[in-house]
């Protein structure tokens, strides 16, 4: 399956993007493996004639939205997202009527037509640094997701007006499921993603993104660490650092995977390169007016 794969990409000029939370076996595959702020510069950066995007459906628009003449397939288009789904656009508007004036920055996990409505998109890995750069008293609405826009909050002292939206992986974490793996891992240090609640937070070491979680456990002297995030970063976690363990944060004794990322499985993938199907499409006009948002968080 792997080299009917790799042949299928190289015959159609395709490229294959995957995110941290997708199967180990897809990762290995990819072209590039990244977080939602490295695909976005991958997807725009792309000279193949196809973009695959093995990710969830909102990471597919941006990748159409920064390539509106490529052709960009998903694997499976039932793999959503529980922040996008949360916020939908006509729901958005009417929330908007109430801050007219609000500068309005919305999380890279949104549809096209809630980047349409921003300002600027963010993501996890530069959202802090894009809301520092704007003025103190700057009005912000942040979308869709409370908990990273509480912790954007809370480490700049602003104020920015939060959509009641969450990651349904990071928000089922609970502190008694990383007290007990502390109990068993004393010497671990606790790495979390922003996504999780305030509570999480502030029992880990070190907070930030996918990629920012992937260059300070490689920097750490540390040699265990208790991982707060879709697990599947654990297999890029593992590859880079043979020598450390990791441990990942359950949800109350369960697995605490993202289904929409498992759905992007090997088989999916070399139908979809087969038939070039499913594509995904979007409206010219839409994308023209969603890519302004997210040109302006990738000039920063």
């Amino acid at each position: 399956m792997k080299e009917k794969i790799l042949r299928l990409k190289k015959e159609k000029n395709a490229i294959i993007l995957a995110h941290y939370y997708t199967r180990p076996e897809v990762q290995e595959i990819a072209d590039f493996v990244g977080d939602s702020l490295a695909l976005s510069q991958k997807a725009a950066a792309t000279d193949a004639d196809i973009i695959l995007f093995a990710g969830v459906h909102f990471m597919a628009e941006t990748a159409k939205i920064l390539n509106p003449t490529k052709k960009v397939l998903i694997p499976d288009f039932k793999a959503s997202c529980s922040l996008a789904d949360g916020c939908r656009a006509q729901a958005f508007g009417k929330f908007l009527e109430d801050y007219p004036g609000y500068t309005v920055l919305s999380y890279i996990n949104c549809s096209a037509e809630v980047k349409a409505m921003s300002d600027i998109i963010v993501t996890s890995g530069n959202a802090l640094r894009i809301v520092q750069s704007l003025p103190q008293n700057e009005k912000i609405v942040f979308a869709p997701d409370r908990n990273l826009g509480t912790y954007i909050n809370r480490a700049l002292n602003r104020n920015m007006v939060l959509w009641d939206g969450s990651c349904c992986v990071h928000d089922r974490i609970l502190p008694d499921d990383i007290l007990e793996l502390r109990v068993s891992h004393p010497a671990a240090q606790v790495i979390a993603h922003p996504e999780c609640p305030t509570d999480i937070l502030e029992l880990a070491d070190f907070t930030g993104s996918t990629a920012a979680m992937l260059k300070h456990v490689a920097a750490s002297t540390c040699r265990e660490f208790i991982v707060a995030t879709e697990p599947g970063i654990l297999f890029e976690l593992q590859r880079q650092n043979p020598d450390k363990s990791f441990y990942p944060v359950q949800a109350g004794g369960i697995d605490n995977v993202c289904e929409h990322m498992k759905l992007n499985t090997l088989d999916n993938i070399c139908r979809a390169l087969e038939t070039e199907q499913p594509e995904l499409l979007l409206d010219p006009e839409l994308m023209d007016k969603a890519r302004k948002s997210i040109e302006r968080m990738l000039s920063y």
